[in-house]
């Protein structure tokens, strides 16, 4: 079994060496085994596996959340149907948070316009309504 450097990991991977160790440290990737002289020495396994973690977080999934991906990953009991709803739940909460930036983009668009339509000289309508009472319940 061919085993890799830190480095070789972080280049074949694409990503920094100081993500490699976070990783590590979370529990992401397994810790590998160390030269006598202190160096890590992964198996080319663990490429795969970041690979793995880049493309969920791409998804919108958290570290946390791909921790329980790659335990059902390794878990022989698992059914794609356990893992259906996992991502099920992920797109519900990314829908969530598109109506939540839909009522955002709507209400920053009636601020831009009050001020298009002017105000008292020296007065802007944006920050004026932000130091009012006004409160967001268009939102979550």
């Amino acid at each position: 079994m061919k085993l890799l450097t830190i480095g070789k990991v972080s280049r074949q991977s694409g990503i920094g060496v100081e993500t490699v160790r976070f990783y590590e440290k979370s529990g992401l990737i397994d810790k590998p085994p160390r030269t006598e002289s202190g160096y890590r020495q992964y198996p080319a396994s663990t490429v795969v596996r970041i690979r793995f973690i880049m493309r969920a977080k791409e998804l919108g999934f958290t570290l946390k959340e791909i921790k329980e991906l790659l335990n059902l990953r390794l878990d022989p009991t698992t059914t794609c149907d356990d893992v259906r709803q996992v991502a099920d739940e992920k797109r519900r909460d990314v829908q969530t948070k598109i109506q939540s930036l839909k009522w955002i983009e709507k209400a920053l668009g009636e601020l831009i316009d009050a001020c298009a339509i002017g105000g008292p000289d020296g007065e802007c309508p944006i920050l004026e309504t932000l130091e009012s009472d006004w409160h967001i319940s268009g939102g979550n």
